[in-house]
């Protein structure tokens, strides 16, 4: 997900550990294709890489760091072993009560509290660091149809949990786990049919309704 707003960059790095998610899941197979590439490449260029990869975050009570973005990458880097990166701050909301902030956060859609099944969650069930966010297949499903070429990035907020959403309708999970390489033919079939047409980064039609 991307997004485009004006940013403060934050010289000194923050712990990873310290970064709390806006999300409840994540796809561990994109965390997985992520950690891949950071190690092919950290010897070479990494600290290049981070210095050029700030992470987007709101700082909320407490004077919390509230990840809004680029939760994959930043729980790749955390679970290969990566203590610090730099931070653009979005917004400074430290001076909010804890519901008005929330509240701020999810009237700019900044928050994301849905589980593995796509049920919205309370704002107090959003996991306390990145280690806790839980794999949702359907994610992990998406993210994978996109690097296919199924759809286009889309700087829409959150548009790989829309296409989840999406293939939830149409794909079961037991399908995913158990056949993934058909599921992803499939997923990537659905993505350019017709019925798809609404979601960010839609590259058909192509003449396939996806059925």
């Amino acid at each position: 997900m991307a997004m485009a707003h004006s940013i403060e960059p934050i010289l000194n790095p923050v712990a990873l550990k310290s970064l709390r998610p806006t999300q409840i899941t994540v796809g561990l197979r994109e965390v997985t294709r992520k950690r891949h590439a950071w190690r092919a490449r950290q010897e070479r260029d990494g600290g290049r890489f981070l210095g050029h990869h700030m992470i987007p975050a709101v700082i909320g009570p407490g004077g919390s760091y509230w990840l809004i973005d680029h939760h994959h990458l930043a729980r790749a880097l955390m679970d290969e072993g990566v203590e610090e990166v730099l931070v653009a701050v979005i917004a400074k909301l430290s001076q909010l009560p804890r519901k008005r902030f929330f509240a701020f956060m999810d009237s700019h859609n900044w928050l994301h509290p849905y589980d593995a099944e796509g049920r919205r969650r309370d704002w107090d069930e959003l996991p306390r660091h990145l280690g806790k966010m839980t794999d949702d297949p359907y994610r992990s499903l998406a993210g994978e149809v996109r690097e296919a070429g199924g759809y286009a990035k889309s700087p829409a907020p959150y548009s790989e949990f829309l296409w989840a959403d999406f293939f939830r309708d149409r794909i079961t999970r037991a399908r995913i786990e158990d056949h993934f390489e058909k599921s992803l033919d499939k997923g990537i079939r659905l993505a350019r049919g017709k019925a798809a047409a609404y979601l960010p980064g839609y590259s058909g039609p192509n003449g396939d309704d996806g059925d």
